[in-house]
């Protein structure tokens, strides 16, 4: 429908932005900011991961809000306070101003990054939000692709504090306006239905356990592999260059994913290609792991392809197992394990790349996806 297809294309443009000027910034300002802030590499990403913290705690807030309200005011207020957040962060002098900076883009990304657009479609079109869900993150699978190539090219020339007064401006010129103009206001009546019935509730409360165990899981695995695969596939063998290369293998793995899922999705049920897509990740990983350093690149698209199918699924699946009722607050709760999760990634798996062989490595992180798989497997789709 042309609708579906502009709230698409809009939200789609919006999450692209969102999660290229917060999420995927560390990764362009973090070294320049760190040599001139006088702060350690670790330090500067402390602060980061005290947002993905601050996200977390505000997250079921988040959610309860959009149910009652709708989400576009959400997402315009996180387009200004995510344009404050950089301000501030660009006029930091030391780490008190670094960490008030992420501290506030913490509150940004919690009210704009993909569970409240996925809540705030969800709330729109309810069980007919999933392909809308799908073409959304095949927009912003693209965020790290654009903006770490741009983040490149804008340090050198405008500086670091330069550059995030430019993401900025692009915040307010052109993503609010964005989402005031397109994004409708309001709740449709089917987000009014009633709850699950209470002779359900056993059952309800099963699915929430697993669904959410199961996106805690692969986001832990997904977030520490972001961080160390480089350092990984070297130590498997393969050169530096070679490392990137394969890990840039993984953003196009995603876009595959996503375009996959949308192929597939009058053929066979969400639920049923969710469980396909969850057993690629281990799949991948054993490929990586008898198959050594000629394998990297095949490992690098499969596992990409499951995780771009893992995002669609963190918005599709608990609308279409629990309804509309509900649905915004449903996933705020959802995304605080899986918020905890990434900002203790890093810290977490270190000690385990430490302790274990590279081949160790790879082979718990195959355990942890195949048992993350298995919690799919309780959950049903409701019939009719």
């Amino acid at each position: 429908m042309p609708g579906h297809r502009r709230l698409t294309i809009v939200v789609g443009l919006n999450q692209t932005l969102t999660w290229g000027m917060s999420f995927y910034l560390p990764a362009v300002i973090a070294g320049p900011a760190g040599t001139t802030l006088g702060m350690s590499r670790a330090a500067i990403l402390g602060a980061f991961s005290c947002a993905l913290l601050i996200s977390g705690f505000c997250a079921p807030r988040v959610g309860k809000h959009i149910d009652r309200h709708g989400g576009r005011g959400i997402l315009v207020a996180s387009c200004a306070i995510s344009a404050l957040g950089m301000v501030l962060l660009a006029l930091a002098s030391g780490p008190g101003g670094w960490y008030a900076g992420w501290l506030v883009l913490g509150v940004a990304m919690s009210l704009g990054l993909y569970d409240v657009a996925f809540a705030t479609v969800g709330c729109l079109l309810g069980r007919a939000a999933t392909p809308v869900i799908t073409g959304i993150t095949l927009f912003a699978g693209f965020a790290s692709t654009i903006f770490w190539p741009i983040g490149a090219k804008l340090v050198p020339l405008m500086g670091w504090q330069g550059t995030l007064f430019g993401y900025a401006a692009v915040q307010i010129v052109f993503n609010l306006p964005l989402v005031i103009a397109f994004v409708p206001g309001g709740l449709p009546r089917e987000t009014t239905a009633a709850a699950v019935a209470d002779g359900a509730a056993p059952v309800r409360r099963l699915a929430l356990v697993c669904l959410g165990s199961f996106f805690t899981l692969r986001w832990f695995i997904s977030s520490s592999v972001a961080v160390f695969i480089v350092p990984l596939l070297q130590s498997l063998g393969s050169s530096l260059d070679g490392a990137i290369l394969v890990a840039a293998l993984i953003g196009p793995g995603q876009v595959a994913g996503r375009l996959a899922e949308w192929a597939l999705k009058d053929r066979t049920d969400l639920l049923t290609r969710a469980r396909l897509a969850a057993l690629v990740s281990p799949l991948s990983l054993l490929v990586l792991l008898f198959g050594g350093p000629v394998a990297a690149p095949l490992f690098a698209l499969l596992y990409g392809m499951s995780n771009g199918i893992l995002t669609i699924n963190r918005g599709s699946l608990p609308m279409a197992i629990f309804g509309p009722a509900g649905y915004a607050s449903l996933l705020g709760w959802l995304a605080v394990p899986v918020l905890l999760a990434q900002a203790s990634a890093p810290t977490l798996a270190a000690p385990v790349m430490d302790a274990l062989s590279p081949h160790g490595v790879v082979a718990a992180a195959a355990v942890l996806c195949g048992l993350a798989s298995l919690l799919l497997l309780p959950l049903r789709l409701p019939r009719g």
